[in-house]
């Protein structure tokens, strides 16, 4: 049955189809020590679901026989994972990129302060979550106190080199049922704001769209504004973004060793399989590329007006 994003393709002689690996995104579990609205994730602090040691260990043999250019680990907060040294170091050893989808608060907690200077001394590029440099605005969608404390995350992340010497990027997500402003002109803003207020620092800004998922998806339907949200969304397809959209060159593992284009088809359970559910260690690069993506209707997210991915705006 076709789906509304795959008629905006076909409307637009377009096809989406697996190219050659980059990116292999990790997600290590749903525990995390905060609750956003907007989080995709639905992670908190009481979720259970986290990566076995088994599980690791595959995952770390498959990095060093493929060597991923890029190995990028996201939950929850992956750093509550007790295997994720394990992964950064072995990613590092075997010459990948590692990307640590930090949500700042947790260098604020007493058990991780140590996080700044390890992830410097790794030299892993920060991704860190800030989705407005206004405190209400940030208080309102991840939690009461989380801007003070990610400002002071960040001025320790800034104080080992994030931001001069090693890679710092900031994620804005709207507040609402609405698509991010563009990114180059926000990020501007920020810079400046982040600069003149508190002293911080950071590479780049990462737009990236709601995505009608888990918690926010319920927040939609709620308001009654779920139908609105994918209007807008369809509304505003754009076909300049399909070339960008990161499921064509990232493949998303999940707690349990699973295999899905993206993070956002792993939270609705949309499993690659060949005849049967596929793993990790079930795949190669080769067996990827060129296969046919999986797609919903949390699809028009990613190519809303400028797009969106995990690496912000695609056009």
């Amino acid at each position: 049955m076709t789906n509304l994003f795959d008629a905006r393709l076909h409307t637009h002689g377009l096809a989406l189809r697996r190219s050659p690996l980059h990116t292999l995104q990790i997600n290590v579990g749903r525990k995390c020590n905060q609750t956003c609205r907007h989080c995709h994730v639905d992670a908190a602090p009481w979720r259970t679901e986290m990566m076995s040691a088994d599980v690791a260990w595959r995952i770390v043999e498959w990095i060093c026989q493929h060597r991923p250019a890029v190995v990028d680990i996201t939950g929850g907060a992956p750093e509550l994972s007790e295997h994720f040294r394990l992964l950064v170091e072995t990613a590092r050893a075997c010459g990948c990129q590692v990307i640590d989808r930090n949500n700042l608060t947790i260098i604020e907690t007493e058990a991780f302060g140590w996080l700044p200077e390890y992830l410097a001394a790794h030299e892993v590029e920060v991704v860190a979550s800030l989705p407005c440099y206004l405190g209400e605005n940030v208080d309102a969608q991840r939690g009461d106190g989380v801007f003070d404390k990610s400002i002071r995350a960040l001025r320790k992340l800034n104080a080992v080199g994030y931001g001069s010497r090693l890679p710092l990027n900031l994620v804005f997500n709207p507040q609402g049922p609405k698509l991010p402003p563009p990114q180059a002109a926000l990020e501007v803003d920020y810079k400046t704001e982040l600069r003149a207020r508190f002293g911080i620092e950071f590479t780049s800004l990462f737009t990236i769209t709601n995505q009608p998922i888990a918690r926010f998806a319920e927040d939609l339907r709620a308001a009654g504004q779920w139908d609105a949200y994918l209007e807008l969304l369809a509304t505003a397809f754009n076909p300049a973004t399909v070339a960008g959209l990161m499921c064509r060159s990232t493949l998303s593992v999940g707690w349990q060793g699973e295999v899905f284009d993206c993070d956002f088809n792993q939270m609705l359970g949309m499993q690659l399989r060949n005849g049967r559910p596929q793993f990790l260690w079930d795949v190669t690069p080769a067996t990827l590329a060129g296969r046919e993506i999986l797609t919903g209707v949390h699809c028009l997210a990613c190519t809303a007006g400028h797009g969106s991915s995990c690496g912000g705006a695609v056009a």
